[in-house]
């Protein structure tokens, strides 16, 4: 009896090391490749084992990572690292570590929903594949309602006209609010939304637009838009519409009080209706635009290879060097909305480190995505984070931590990131030279 014992014991311990070893196998095997388990919904494979690797990291400076590390459930802080490595040809194999990752937790993704509106105008002109209509062709809002403005000129632009080039640049550079106002209304809640959660970012709900404040109904109604040549004639119209999305049904309140104007409510403040975007996802996004081999097919967006460079070169410029629009660099400093690597650094960037990322940050969440490149050591990661930086649990007062708590976090993590990347060992080098652009025109 004694030995049977013994015997099924050893076939279990056996059986679980198997079983331990392939799940191992299956968490560090993410391909460029599209995975057909995963491509589905996600660039990401199933997460069986726990991923300890950007705890043990944090644990490592505590100078830096204590206090949050402490209240990271309050802070609702999520995280996620893709590392890098290349084949000999020069294909990218990524490995994805996850910290606090949960899509079911909410947090208001601010600006960065105006990255996949951004990719989503440009998809929408290739789709409809109209003889003068591109990028730079001219772009009339019109206004039909109180609550609806128009726009006829641009004075950003050189020439003054409004384009959608024009507005992506102004996203991508300054995270400009009523550019993405402008795209938001060429494209209306149901292409949007449809078009999203069929090439399966399935969470993502873009339903409002940003710093002017509207009902849900007034949101569900988008401006007649109107496209014109050279010679002032119409090349593509679009009527104003009203969206019938129905929307997935959410509730989501947060927090112990808000201000309405100058009276304090004393209840939670509800996102419910609300802009809602995953880490995961806007991870995902970025992912697909910096390397779009990298994603299933179906999560790929119909650009042109021009587009790919288009956006890739703006999502890295910085706002110095831009020469349409023009900025500031008082107002608009080099570093301007890098908050990974830079936090609230106002100096001058690192030679030779570009970030291509999209942030955002309102109601006290801060968010960055980003894909860090340093041409001069050979470095490339994918870097993710949410914090949220409201000690106090009141919505609107305008007393958020982004200074003392959420700055100093997203710096310090992609510094850390950064530079265990620097020292780690790489089998073949990457060749970043396509990433590179000409930045003076």
């Amino acid at each position: 009896m004694r030995v049977t014992k013994i015997s099924r014991l050893f076939v279990l311990f056996i059986s679980s090391f198997i079983l331990g070893l392939a799940g191992i196998a299956q968490h560090m095997s993410e391909k460029s490749g599209p995975n057909k388990k995963a491509g589905k919904q996600s660039i990401f494979q199933t997460r069986s084992m726990p991923d300890t690797f950007i705890h043990n990291l944090l644990g490592k400076y505590p100078q830096f990572f204590d206090s949050v590390v402490l209240q990271k459930e309050k802070l609702g802080i999520q995280i996620i690292y893709t590392r890098i490595d290349r084949s000999k040809k020069g294909k990218p194999q990524f490995t994805d570590h996850f910290y606090g990752n949960d899509s079911s937790r909410y947090f208001y993704p601010a600006s960065t929903v105006k990255l996949p509106v951004a990719i989503l105008a440009l998809q929408k002109l290739n789709e409809l594949k109209i003889p003068g209509l591109d990028r730079n062709t001219t772009m009339i809002t019109g206004a039909e309602g109180e609550f609806q403005t128009a726009v006829s000129n641009d004075p950003s632009a050189p020439d003054g006209r409004p384009t959608i080039a024009h507005y992506i640049k102004k996203i991508l550079l300054v995270s400009d609010n009523d550019a993405f106002n402008r795209l938001y209304e060429f494209l209306g809640q149901e292409y949007i939304n449809n078009t999203l959660h069929g090439m399966g970012y399935r969470n993502a709900q873009i339903i409002h637009r940003l710093e002017i404040s509207l009902t849900e109904e007034e949101n569900r109604y988008t401006n007649p838009v109107r496209f014109l040549d050279s010679a002032g004639d119409i090349v593509y119209e679009k009527a104003a519409e009203r969206s019938r999305l129905v929307y997935a049904l959410r509730n989501t309140k947060m927090g112990k009080g808000f201000y309405r104007g100058r009276q304090l409510i004393n209840e939670p403040f509800d996102f419910s209706i609300k802009n809602r975007l995953t880490l995961e996802e806007l991870h995902s996004i970025v992912r697909s635009i910096i390397f779009p081999g990298a994603v299933p097919e179906k999560m790929r967006f119909n650009l042109t290879e021009d587009d790919y460079v288009f956006l890739r070169k703006y999502m890295s410029m910085m706002p110095y060097e831009s020469r349409s629009p023009v900025y500031d660099t008082a107002g608009y400093w080099d570093t301007y909305v890098k908050f990974l690597y830079y936090g609230s650094e106002k100096g001058q960037a690192e030679k030779g480190i570009r970030i291509f990322n999209k942030p955002g940050d309102a109601y006290g969440f801060m968010i960055d995505a980003a894909y860090i490149a340093d041409f001069d050591n050979n470095i490339e990661f994918f870097l993710s984070a949410v914090i949220h930086c409201n000690s106090d649990g009141i919505f609107n007062d305008d007393k958020y931590e982004y200074k003392t708590t959420g700055l100093p976090f997203m710096k310090n993590l992609g510094r850390v990131i950064y530079e265990y990347e620097r020292t780690r060992v790489r089998k073949y080098q990457p060749v970043l030279s396509s990433f590179i652009f000409d930045y003076s025109h």
